[in-house]
């Protein structure tokens, strides 16, 4: 086999080559290497490829039509797979399962046995159905048979009836004619309707499944119509479900990804200043899990974490109590002082100290209540206590001391009105305090003597005993930076233990212990000390120690916390314990200004006139302030009526005080009795209030003040 012949190539002559072997000139220089594969430049290569399929993505997630078609594909696969698994939970028992596994991984004992009894009975069911079916086909043919039997001879009379009145034999086949043609028109309609409906089948189960899963939102959020990191201001069911969903909690996540479809306890209702609304949690998910993410769960709705408060109901266990104020509803100017230029007060019941976030007047109790309130320096501390004793002092029978072991002007306006008022952290300060406390631990005894002198009747002091005898005067003792008290080395000890003696046995006999720190920690308040306060108000804290501290242990578990309080933004508000039915308020204390550089003095206008009352001749006047009290109110509305409709309750409540109830309706009312069990309830499809659980509930709470008062001495 020869060489090739030479070709030329651009004018120039190529080199020979042989076809069967390659061997350069013995003088031709070697030919270079072939360059090593840049090992190094696949990654990079492979880098370039994800970004641009990356980029591709994203731009096609942008694009609307992409993310329609995305969004209703998803519609429909989600709403299958949400469906189907329903249907299998009605036919199996997949859905017991679930929850016994559930109930299991809680630690509920008692809730598995109550599933397992659940299964057995749906197994035990499904089987006697099954059963049923059985026989049902086993007697099919004789149940036809007699069927068929019957029918034809009733014709077949028929027949005979009406040949023999129309003397005409063929007559006796007409109503078997008849029945024939009506089988036939029946027969005739079915198959002109058949067709369309099973063509429409799939149809209509196609748009079954899409309407699911667009009630679910089975879709990826960035498919979702309008701009995916849209938010809206108003927390409607969708918004808290789409909040709770992007909290990160694994057992919440995974119940929505299996379809979990809440219940709505209370569905989401305007209250206040405010929206709430409470849901039952799917099994496996906590109030605390949902607390512990309040952070979250606030920025997810746009708000403060101030701003949302999720809780447990003492009687739901297992439902979320959900609150969310106003966006800036903390911001606003608080309501003037109910008092600040007229009206006096009664001890016993109660002055206005605050307002909630809801913007309802929170009544500070002094009968029968101590008081702890705390939080870092510049918190709102002294507006609280300050309209608390400004209150007290409106009503002439209460004697008022105050200690306070720090060098601070607060209390100084109050002086003419107080008894006694000392300041300072020296020794002899702390030493006087103390003996503040032995005075009334004496006092406490004599006055339960003087009680019980009394007689049977006179179990406590009323306002009537106070007005007869001057020892029984009701008397507000405050303790100012009482941890400079309680830590105090030489007093300390004794301190807490005439602190614990006093307040055991204060309530019955008016005398009220108010207690203020800027260190509420387990060495600054003696626990028991904690323990035996009715109110506990917590402004500003550094930290759950603090908050525990002031609260009672485990409150910042529970989400009651004061924590999230943010330090000169949030002032003059506070996290109260003890103040109403529910597990706690959020409030803002009234501010009654006092600035001397600034020229603004309301404080003293309320001195003077607390002085004049005080000091005044002849007959004490009746208190002209009375405190909002809807379960009396709505009892005496009510009056004889065993019930009443809802409207005309309101209706009545307004003309009886309208400052209070005019702007009150249907959901306030139920709001203001459910506390109590006496909320509306529906007759003959109206709402309505009855008179025995109005009564049942007024019963109930004088039972538990009774009570309170009684725990005390133990």
């Amino acid at each position: 086999m020869t060489d090739t012949a030479p070709e030329r190539v651009n004018g120039h002559t190529a080199p020979q080559v042989s076809l069967l072997k390659f061997a350069p000139a013995p003088d031709a220089a070697p030919l270079p290497e072939p360059p090593a594969p840049a090992v190094e430049d696949k990654p990079r290569r492979r880098r370039v490829r994800v970004d641009l399929l990356r980029r591709v993505v994203v731009e096609a997630r942008t694009h609307d039509a992409y993310r329609a078609a995305v969004r209703h594909g998803s519609y429909l696969a989600g709403g299958t797979r949400i469906l189907t698994r329903r249907a299998w939970d009605a036919r199996t028992t997949a859905l017991h399962a679930r929850m016994m596994r559930a109930a299991e991984a809680a630690g509920n004992e008692e809730l598995v046995r109550q599933w397992e009894q659940r299964a057995y009975a749906y197994r035990l069911a499904r089987h006697k159905r099954r059963m049923d079916l059985l026989q049902m086909a086993l007697n099919a043919p004789k149940a036809i048979a007699s069927a068929a039997l019957g029918t034809g001879s009733v014709l077949l009379a028929l027949g005979v009836m009406l040949a023999i009145y129309n003397h005409d034999l063929t007559d006796v086949l007409t109503p078997i004619n008849a029945l024939v043609e009506l089988v036939g028109w029946v027969a005739f309609i079915a198959g002109v309707v058949w067709e369309p409906l099973l063509y429409s089948l799939p149809v209509m189960a196609v748009a079954s499944a899409w309407a699911v899963g667009r009630q679910r939102q089975t879709a990826p959020t960035w498919a979702l119509p309008g701009d995916p990191e849209q938010r809206d201001v108003v927390p409607d069911e969708g918004a808290i479900l789409r909040a709770l969903g992007n909290l990160g909690i694994a057992p919440l996540n995974r119940a929505i990804k299996e379809g979990w479809q809440p219940r709505w306890v209370q569905p989401t209702t305007r209250s206040g200043n405010g929206w709430h609304t409470q849901l039952q949690l799917p099994m496996g998910v906590t109030v605390e899990m949902i607390a512990g993410k309040k952070s979250v769960l606030a920025h997810n709705l746009l708000r403060k974490p101030v701003e949302v408060w999720p809780t447990e109901p003492p009687k739901q266990p297992g439902v979320l109590d959900l609150w969310v104020a106003d966006q800036g509803s903390l911001s606003g100017a608080v309501p003037p002082w109910p008092l600040l230029t007229e009206g006096t007060t009664d001890y016993f019941k109660g002055v206005p100290v605050a307002v909630s976030q809801r913007g309802e007047a929170i009544i500070g109790k002094l009968m029968a209540a101590n008081w702890m309130v705390g939080g870092i320096m510049g918190s709102g501390k002294s507006s609280l206590v300050i309209a608390l004793l400004l209150g007290a002092i409106l009503d002439p029978l209460v004697i008022v001391e105050a200690y306070v072991m720090a060098y601070n002007t607060d209390y100084d306006p109050l002086k003419p009105r107080l008894r006694r008022l000392v300041k300072g952290d020296d020794d002899e300060d702390i030493e006087a305090a103390l003996n503040a406390l032995r005075s009334l631990r004496d006092e406490v005894t004599e006055r339960g003597k003087l009680l019980e002198e009394l007689g049977e009747g006179a179990t406590k002091v009323t306002r009537e005993l106070a007005l007869k005898d001057p020892r029984m005067r009701p008397k507000v003792v405050v303790f100012d930076e009482c941890h400079e008290l309680f830590m105090h080395k030489e007093y300390g000890k004794e301190a807490a233990e005439l602190a614990i003696k006093v307040m055991k046995k204060a309530r019955k006999t008016a005398i009220t212990l108010v207690w203020v720190t800027v260190s509420p920690t387990a060495d600054s308040l003696p626990r028991d000390v904690t323990r035996n306060t009715s109110h506990r108000v917590a402004f500003a804290v550094g930290d759950h120690v603090a908050n525990d501290g002031l609260l009672g242990s485990g409150r910042h578990k529970a989400g009651i916390t004061a924590t999230t309080l943010i330090p000169g933004e949030d002032v003059g508000t506070a996290v109260t314990v003890g103040f109403s039915g529910k597990p706690f308020e959020v409030v803002r204390a009234h501010y009654v200004a006092r600035d001397p550089d600034k020229g603004i003095d309301e404080v003293t206008p309320v001195v003077e006139r607390a002085m004049a009352l005080y000091e005044g001749t002849g007959p004490v006047e009746e208190p002209t302030f009375e405190p909002v009290d809807p379960l009396a109110d709505v009892a005496a509305v009510l009056g004889d009526a065993p019930r009443m409709l809802t409207q005309e309750v309101l209706h009545r409540l307004a003309e009886r005080r309208p400052d209070a109830y005019r702007e009150w309706g249907p959901v306030d009312l139920k709001k203001a009795l459910e506390p109590y069990g006496a909320e509306p309830y529906k007759s003959g499809g109206k709402s309505t209030v009855a008179r025995d659980r109005v009564h049942d509930a007024i019963l109930e709470r004088l039972a538990e003040d009774a009570d309170d008062e009684g725990g005390d001495d133990m």
